[in-house]
C-alpha cells in the first residue's frame, strides 16, 4: 500500500502535451541558447531532438539518431554522445 502512495505521488508531478506542444518547433523553444547551438551542430550529422528533461540540475536536451544512437546536452551547452541512458 506505501508504495501505491508513491507512485500516485509521481503521477501527479508528469505533465502532459496538449494542444500545439506536441508540435516538434515547440521543443526548440524550451532550450537554452547554448543547447539551441549545439543541437543545430548535431543535427547536420542527422540526430533528430526527440524531448527535453528538465531537473533541479538544469535542463538537458535528448536528441536520437534515426539508428536509435542518443546524444545529450546540457543546459551549458555541452554535448555528450554517449550518455548512459536508455530510451524506450
Amino acid at each position: 500500500m506505501e508504495n501505491k502512495i508513491n507512485r500516485n505521488d509521481l503521477i501527479e508531478r508528469r505533465h502532459y502535451c496538449v494542444g500545439d506542444e506536441s508540435d516538434p518547433k515547440s521543443d526548440w523553444t524550451k532550450l537554452t541558447l547554448a543547447q539551441r547551438f549545439s543541437a543545430q551542430s548535431l543535427t547536420k550529422y542527422g540526430y533528430e531532438l526527440r524531448f527535453t528533461r528538465f531537473s533541479s540540475k538544469g535542463s538537458t536536451a535528448v536528441l536520437v539518431l534515426k539508428n536509435g544512437t542518443a546524444a545529450t546536452i546540457t543546459a551549458d551547452g555541452d554535448i555528450n554522445t554517449t550518455p548512459d541512458i536508455q530510451i524506450r
